[in-house]
């Protein structure tokens, strides 16, 4: 049944491959990849592809532009060597934030992220939690969007007092989604409100719709980039008077001073997946927990090749 799929990794994140790799029981793909001394890259296929269902498991995380040029160079390679279909498994979906011209004469880079991808030979798309739903409609292949939050609300209902707790969105974009994970934690809902004040990280927050008095709240979003609105938010919720505030997102890009920012907050866990890798300096971050999205995805590339429904990932 198996014997035509095959699994491949670029370097952004061969950890994560390699535990996709265990649980779906499919060694990692024989593949060469490195960088020529004038900063070309390089891929040759070591084994013989002709014919098979190939999946790449590439988040085009830091160095985003590298990891991206990897991917387009490995689907290239897989193409020129007769695959039957190319899936990228990109779980972190890098300039998804650009997915709109809303300020004159800017790109829409997620539509041309999604073009390159089209057109240098992929024939799937598997994402997860990507920052706009939309984005999906830029392609003209089929995306399959995963979601983390099924792994969200077992952890916290596992490993958290739930008994008097509230979700809280750090803004009003991320509305829909925390209202989803209060509805399946059976808990309150809080909405910040904040104002995105120049084109890099910085916000401001300007008002708390909801209850958090003596609660216990979960901070929840897509991305945390340098951690600074969400750092700002919990110092709101603990000055209206939560009692504890934990946080969590589906992509740690951590960027910049996040870590700093992170233990210098009244955060007491930021909770994130390992769609992107931690460095060395992160994992030593006491604040900062890790859950493994290495099973969901082996089970959805194995559904994706025998052409069975996905549905049962996201209960």
């Amino acid at each position: 049944m198996y014997s035509k799929l095959k699994i491949f990794t670029g370097n952004a994140n061969v950890d994560l491959a390699r535990e996709v790799s265990k649980y779906a029981g499919i060694p990692l793909g024989d593949a060469e990849i490195f960088k020529f001394s004038n900063d070309n890259s390089f891929v040759k296929i070591n084994e013989n592809v002709r014919g098979a269902n190939t999946f790449i498991i590439q988040p085009t995380c830091y160095p985003v532009n590298d990891n991206l040029m990897e991917l387009l160079i490995m689907i290239d390679a897989l193409k020129r060597a007769s695959t039957k279909g190319i899936n990228c498994v990109i779980p972190y979906f890098a300039y998804a934030r650009s997915d709109k011209k809303d300020q004159p004469r800017v790109p829409i880079t997620a539509k041309l992220v999604a073009d390159l991808l089209t057109t240098a030979g992929a024939s799937r798309v598997i994402c997860m939690d990507l920052h706009s739903e939309q984005i999906q409609g830029f392609f003209n292949i089929p995306v399959d969007h995963l979601s983390s939050m099924p792994l969200f609300t077992r952890f916290f209902k596992a490993h958290l007092d739930l008994g008097n707790a509230v979700v809280v969105s750090p803004d009003t974009g991320g509305t829909a989604r925390a209202r989803l994970m209060s509805e399946k934690l059976n808990c309150d809902l809080a909405i910040g409100d904040k104002r995105r004040v120049s084109n890099d990280s910085n916000a401001e927050v300007l008002n708390l719709i909801g209850k958090v008095e003596g609660k216990t709240a979960i901070l929840f979003d897509d991305i945390i980039d340098t951690g600074g609105s969400i750092t700002k938010m919990a110092k709101v919720l603990i000055e209206k008077g939560a009692e504890k505030v934990y946080a969590a997102c589906s992509h740690g890009i951590l960027s910049g001073r996040a870590v700093e920012n992170l233990e210098k907050s009244p955060i007491e866990m930021l909770y994130i997946t390992d769609s992107i890798p931690l460095s060395e300096e992160k994992k030593k971050c006491d604040k900062i927990q890790q859950i493994s999205i290495a099973e969901l995805l082996a089970i959805a590339i194995k559904k994706i090749h025998n052409e069975e429904s996905l549905s049962i990932l996201f209960r």
